[in-house]
């Protein structure tokens, strides 16, 4: 088939057209000028190769997710005032000399609340041995929601309890993310709601766009037993969280058991992503119930592209520039941008210890190559990176002084700072921080310093391809 020189005018004024208002839509909406410029550069440099790849990764802001908010603005306003005159909200004048606690409730949405009990949980067994004694338990309904499920041995047991509680006639309300559970077959998702289950995935809400929404991840990982107790950290549902994943086994991951008034939290940020997902909203729980076994005081703080805020960046930004005396930081993609390292440089100079851990060996390689290009910036101003040796460190956890600590989905790069949805529970109690400084140094037992040398010492191959997989880092 021949073409005229007619047509090829058409293709590429029409090409030029969408270019110039995807164009606009940076300009509009671009969180970061470096990122815009890229984009913008690339655009009019390749159109034809450029552009599927922005429809694909380069917007910044979920708006599907935004418009199913403000559609449903009323109804979950409501549910945010669950918290209002609770005997359990901490109000912001007690923080002290702590502002940093407000800023934190401010980004939340959400209050600290008293009256919680939260208990860490330091390995797969540990975590799924709490995750199915509380199903099993459950007896009005259950909430999960996980960015990976897997049909392996541990999505089986998942499978089992859940079909067992819904003949009893509890309820299930289910969201998995559709990239990180891309391996799922359609078969169990099928089984669970001809059971009775209501499954979503995150997609849903906007199914005709999905293909146009593969950057936005709902990385969550959650799970709530009615409304009663929580769960929330680092671990999907899959067997590599067993330590059984071979070539990055032992696996290494932090989760926390929640009870009372932070619970609520939790639900709000289920709810959330269920009106996008199914465009209702579940009857549930909401008394703000202290906890019997303790008296902790917890904040849950989501964050996601659909916030007017760059909650997660900001979280980070707001940890590390009030550290006083300690920042130490667990993460297994260490690929910051330039703001968070000049906070993480400026919090060792004015005398923090700054510690910042990630794995030896990452499920990523370029991630590997990306922590390199950051070691002399690190090492000049005092920031100490660690590489845990025996597997792969997949926790997200931080510790500020010995003030708070916080337990969530959150990484230190790109993906979580702005495109993914996440949440994290922070908790200002000196026995849960105490556990978590404790449960960091036993870790820091079994790293090794990265050091400028580390860096130096390479070939300048290596070194060039480390500085410019960095250029990647808003994608990685």
């Amino acid at each position: 088939m021949i073409i005229d020189g007619s047509w090829i005018g058409l293709i590429l004024a029409a090409l030029y057209g969408i270019t110039l208002l995807c164009i606009g839509q940076i300009l509009l909406n671009y969180r970061t000028a470096q990122g815009a410029i890229s984009w913008i550069v690339a655009l009019l440099a390749f159109p034809i190769l450029t552009l599927p790849l922005f429809l694909l990764f380069g917007r910044n802001r979920f708006a599907g997710y935004v418009r199913a908010r403000r559609s449903g603005d009323e109804a979950l306003n409501h549910l945010l005032g669950v918290f209002d005159d609770s005997d359990a909200v901490i109000p912001p004048e007690a923080f002290g000399d702590s502002p940093d606690l407000k800023v934190l409730s401010a980004l939340a949405r959400q209050p600290f609340t008293r009256g919680n009990h939260a208990t860490l949980l330091r390995d797969g067994v540990e975590t799924f041995e709490a995750l199915f004694d509380a199903m099993e338990n459950a007896r009005d309904y259950i909430l999960l929601e996980f960015y990976i499920v897997r049909s392996d041995r541990v999505g089986r047991r998942i499978k089992s309890i859940l079909k067992r509680k819904l003949a009893e006639g509890v309820q299930v309300f289910f969201i998995y993310d559709e990239i990180g559970s891309v391996g799922l077959s359609r078969h169990y998702t099928r089984e669970l709601s001809g059971a009775g289950a209501r499954v979503c995935a995150f997609g849903d809400g906007n199914r005709r766009q999905w293909r146009f929404q593969i950057n936005f991840r709902n990385h969550r990982k959650l799970l709530v037993c009615d409304g009663r107790v929580g769960f929330v950290g680092g671990i999907n549902l899959g067997d590599e969280y067993l330590g059984e994943a071979s070539n990055l086994a032992p696996w290494r991951d932090t989760h926390c058991r929640v009870e009372g008034p932070a619970v609520a939290g939790l639900q709000l940020t289920f709810v959330e992503d269920w009106y996008w997902a199914a465009g209702d909203l579940p009857v549930l729980h909401w008394s703000v119930e202290p906890s019997t076994r303790g008296d902790q005081d917890m904040l849950i703080l989501p964050s996601g592209p659909a916030d007017s805020f760059e909650t997660c960046t900001l979280f980070f930004l707001n940890c590390i520039n009030n550290a006083r005396e300690r920042i130490w930081i667990s993460s297994p993609y260490f690929v910051p941008d330039l703001q968070i390292v000049n906070a993480l440089q400026l919090a060792a100079l004015r005398g923090v210890d700054v510690r910042i851990l990630i794995p030896q060996n990452p499920d990523h390689w370029l991630i590997r190559l990306a922590v390199y290009s950051y070691l002399e910036q690190a090492g000049q101003a005092g920031i100490a990176l660690y590489s845990y040796q025996p597997g792969f460190l997949h926790q997200k956890v931080a510790l500020v002084d010995d003030r708070y600590a916080a337990v969530g989905t959150a990484n230190l790069d790109n993906r979580s700072l702005r495109l993914n949805f996440e949440v994290t529970a922070v908790s200002t109690d000196a026995t849960f921080v105490d556990a978590v400084r404790g449960m960091l140094e036993a870790d820091l037992v079994h790293c090794r310093p990265m050091t400028t040398a580390d860096y130096r010492r390479r070939s300048l191959p290596f070194r060039l391809t480390c500085r410019a997989v960095r250029l990647l880092a808003p994608i990685l």
